[in-house]
């Protein structure tokens, strides 16, 4: 009897990816150079415009879109077609910070009314330990009217992949793998390394593979609040953090972090997810939540620097005109979920400022679904108090201070204020030429 992995090899069977978002579409392309490939997604606008090779993800480009052998539809029947299958749903957090497992209960619901006999299913998304098989299990079983362990296996793979990154890809990341006995962690080991360059490591359980996964991102957040509490502190003494890091690096193992917002739709939301479950059990987070409270903390923290910095000019804060640039949670890349840049506005709307706003590469669509926000063109930004570099994309690095002069009104440079939030600028450069500058 051959295996599911032969099969597929030799195009006999079909893998599914459920969830065509920054995961799911490198994985789908991906696979597709292997095996024949259904991507499914349940925005019909999205796979339109995969349909037509436009990549709105900006992960793999429209080129590699045009050219893939993968079919994506957002007809759920299709998945009955495929035999092992891979959800890479979202997993965000509800107002409260609990966990929002909607998206991937759906997914299961989905799933299991088009699983057929003899298939894996591997869950990609972030979770606390015990999804997969206390939640997402009892929904594929009702839902296909089949038996897992019987009918079907499930797995668990905790996605890797870094938006925006060109270096650290899908390929090149060591693949965690984890199945619910021995034989799925062999098919599933197999079939991921049909794409896999660097590796897979086979965890000893699902629950283990989705405990490493929660616990890289909380491991980041903490690090990166550490620093943002410097940040704090050295601001309060007059001390430049970018320089104290600076030296502190030279030794060898000194952890390279920075302070900045923590954004996005894995560090700024992981760490929940895991202290979530920890009070379940009756243990309350004290490190990860105290992280949390810091890096949450942190746009209302660079916007009262914002007042700050206006007072301290002289300039009135209600007629203070700003503009921030950068939205997105991180750079070059036009994911706008969970971006913390939204905190720094929020907060100046506090103090009756409403700032023009500047994203190159953002996904305007979303921004505006999902936070109201329209976007200016940076043609028409000018007579600005205050310069916020909120996010280190590209253009803004090739900027050097004459092209952000352009922007301010024409008054002496001390009344010019500059919010470098990730540092982009040489702050002695800056402040030699009379700016008003203030740095993380």
């Amino acid at each position: 009897m051959t295996t599911l992995y032969e099969q597929i090899s030799r195009k006999e069977q079909k893998i599914s990816i459920i969830g065509l978002g920054y995961v799911g579409m490198p994985l789908a392309i991906a696979f597709a150079k292997a095996a024949d490939v259904i991507g499914f997604d349940i925005s019909k606008s999205k796979v339109e415009e995969y349909n037509k090779g436009i990549d709105v993800t900006k992960e793999v480009g429209n080129e590699e879109i045009q050219n893939t052998t993968a079919y994506f539809t957002s007809e759920e029947i299709h998945l009955q077609n495929a035999k092992f299958h891979i959800v890479a749903v979202p997993t965000p957090i509800n107002k409260d910070k609990t966990p929002d497992l909607t998206p991937i209960i759906s997914a299961s619901k989905t799933l299991g009314r088009n699983l057929t006999a003899n298939s894996i299913i591997v869950f990609e998304s972030t979770v606390f330990p015990g999804v997969t098989e206390d939640i997402c299990v009892p929904i594929l079983e009702e839902y296909s009217g089949l038996k897992c362990g019987v009918d079907f296996k499930v797995g668990y793979s905790p996605e890797r992949i870094n938006p925006g990154d060109k270096l650290h890809r899908l390929e090149t990341i060591i693949k965690v793998v984890a199945g619910m006995d021995e034989e799925s962690l062999e098919q599933i080991s197999k079939i991921y390394s049909m794409v896999i360059t660097a590796g897979v490591y086979q965890a000893e359980s699902i629950k283990v593979a989705e405990a490493a996964k929660v616990i890289e991102n909380s491991q980041r957040d903490i690090n990166i609040a550490f620093m943002n509490e410097l940040s704090i502190i050295f601001n309060k003494l007059g001390i430049d953090t970018q320089s104290v890091l600076r030296a502190a690096k030279t030794k060898w193992n000194f952890l390279d972090f920075k302070p900045g917002l923590v954004g996005g739709h894995c560090i700024g939301v992981d760490p929940y997810y895991l202290t979530y479950k920890a009070e379940e059990v009756g243990y309350h987070s004290q490190i990860i939540l105290s992280g949390r409270r810091i890096n949450d903390g942190m746009g209302k923290y660079v916007a009262e620097n914002v007042v700050k910095n206006l007072i301290q000019a002289d300039l009135s804060i209600h007629d203070a005109k700003v503009a921030v640039l950068g939205f997105t949670f991180k750079e070059d890349c036009p994911d706008t979920r969970n971006s913390k840049v939204i905190d720094i506005i929020n907060e100046l709307r506090e103090y009756k400022i409403e700032p023009l706003i500047y994203d190159p590469v953002a996904d305007t669509v979303e921004a505006e679904h999902e936070y109201g926000v329209t976007f200016s063109d940076i043609k028409k930004i000018n007579n600005l108090d205050v310069i916020i570099l909120a996010v280190s994309h590209k253009e803004f690095l090739n900027m050097n201070l004459n092209d952000l002069d352009i922007l301010f009104k024409k008054v002496d440079n001390s009344k010019k204020i500059i919010i470098d939030v990730k540092a982009i600028l040489d702050r002695g450069e800056t402040e030699k030429s009379n700016y008003r500058y203030w740095r993380l």
